[in-house]
């Protein structure tokens, strides 16, 4: 795909959504942080009606350790793998604690030392919280990538890499939540809405729907 095509791509995409974000719900990069674990597997509505629940109980470090583990389980009880996610959350608090005074590091690599926090996790919350141009590849945004030829690659890493290098600057802010929506809600899986889709006639897959 040459770049003139993908500057058209994004251009089209932000006319449609000027400011884009995440759909978890929170009011802090720590709420942010926990919400972002809790979603692995799991989808962002479920997430929300669970922290709905327990941010206005407990919402920063110190508040969730003294909540402890078995009672937090009660409040994500509903979210797939919650005892895992659980015992990482509790894991995570006390690291930022302990190595952080409480607040969420601004570095990948300090986030990729929490408990149930990866690549993807880092990016969304680098992304999100603080503006960083980072790109998280979620199944969504892969299956994008490859279907319309923006970033086709092997792996997550491989769509990443491309996106990150081949995204015009100006869009790099964005590009994340506007591919994951897209992917989310017109480019599905099964049967992609191309009869809905901005950048249809950009789009360089072979099989359409109508």
């Amino acid at each position: 795909m040459n770049p003139q095509k993908r500057r058209e791509i994004f251009q089209r995409l932000q006319a449609q959504n000027p400011h884009p974000t995440t759909e978890l719900r929170y009011s802090s990069p720590f709420e942010l942080l926990v919400a972002v674990v809790l979603s692995a597997q799991a989808t962002d509505v479920s997430v929300n009606k669970a922290t709905a629940k327990l941010y206005p109980v407990a919402n920063t470090p110190q508040a969730i350790l003294a909540l402890g583990e078995t009672k937090l389980r009660d409040y994500i009880k509903t979210i797939g793998l919650y005892q895992t996610k659980a015992k990482n959350v509790i894991g995570l608090c006390r690291i930022l604690l302990d190595r952080h005074a409480g607040e969420v590091p601004r570095s990948r690599e300090a986030l990729e030392e929490l408990p149930g926090v990866g690549r993807k996790t880092a990016n969304v919350v680098l992304n999100t919280a603080f503006g960083e141009p980072t790109i998280a590849v979620d199944t969504h945004i892969f299956r994008v990538g490859n279907r319309t030829g923006l970033a086709p690659g092997k792996d997550v890493r491989q769509v990443e890499d491309r996106l990150v290098k081949f995204t015009p600057p100006e869009f790099a802010r964005d590009a994340h939540h506007w591919l994951i929506l897209h992917g989310r809600y017109v480019c599905v899986a099964r049967k992609p809405k191309c009869g809905e889709c901005v950048i249809r006639d950009l789009c360089e897959s072979r099989q359409k729907t109508g």
